[in-house]
């Protein structure tokens, strides 16, 4: 996985249904409500999300890298 611009992050994050939920400093906040319940990934918006940074968003977002990049 390769670093990608917040505003790629942002758009796949909406393709798979959530939605910004607020922003502290310059972390956004993405929820989603489920049937389990609420998922939320905090990403960080710098210029590039780096590639460890962005396998941990995916980790909370409940997404595996084949989908994310589908989306």
């Amino acid at each position: 996985m390769k670093p990608l611009p917040f505003r790629e992050v942002k758009r796949k994050l909406e393709a798979a249904g959530f939605k910004e939920a607020g922003q502290t400093g310059s972390h956004v906040k993405f929820a989603k409500t489920t049937a389990a319940g609420t998922r939320t990934a905090i990403v960080p918006k710098h210029h590039d999300v780096a590639a460890g940074t962005l396998r941990s968003i995916l980790r909370q977002a409940g997404l595996n890298a084949e989908e994310f990049e589908a989306l």
